[in-house]
């Protein structure tokens, strides 16, 4: 079930991963980071993008925060830049713990209605559904960069949900 504690673990869980991918990707120079990977998204840095930009489009549809200023389509090239990538994506898991803080339970009752451009119509969920949806579309991709990034010899950390708050 989708409550307040699940949303506040999900996000510590999205920044810590975040970071501990970015780190081994940090490893890696511009050229490595962008090869044809063979993923969905291609490469690394693509598919970085590609979450931190699907992360910003549903805080856009879950609490009003400004929409990327780009397509789907063109979300692998969001930020081209490996700094400013890294910089904003650290900036979007604060935030994204921040708004974790204040979630309460009456408001995951509620519906979220957008307009989905994947779908072409707009929708209607539950809140918590969608929140649940943003958490798991993190997680699936961030598992096709630790694939990428071991096999770039890069050593990303275990990915075990319940270490998200173990010291390391």
């Amino acid at each position: 079930m989708v409550d307040p504690a699940y949303v506040q673990t999900m996000a510590r869980y999205n920044a810590w991963q975040n970071k501990s991918l970015c780190d081994a990707a940090d490893l890696l120079d511009d050229e490595a980071r962008w090869r044809d990977r063979g993923a969905f998204f291609k490469s690394i840095h693509g598919t970085f993008n590609h979450v931190l930009w699907a992360d910003e489009v549903w805080l856009s549809r879950l609490i009003g925060t400004e929409k990327p200023p780009i397509g789907g389509r063109d979300s692998v090239t969001y930020f081209k830049d490996w700094a400013e990538f890294r910089h904003h994506r650290a900036e979007r898991d604060a935030a994204i713990i921040a708004w974790s803080e204040t979630v309460e339970h009456a408001w995951l009752r509620g519906t979220l209605i957008w307009y989905s451009g994947a779908a072409g119509r707009e929708m209607g969920k539950p809140r918590a559904l969608a929140i649940a949806h943003l958490f798991n579309h993190q997680t699936h991709h961030r598992g096709q960069i630790h694939a990428m990034l071991t096999a770039a010899g890069t050593k990303p950390e275990d990915t075990d949900l319940f270490l998200v708050d173990e010291p390391r």
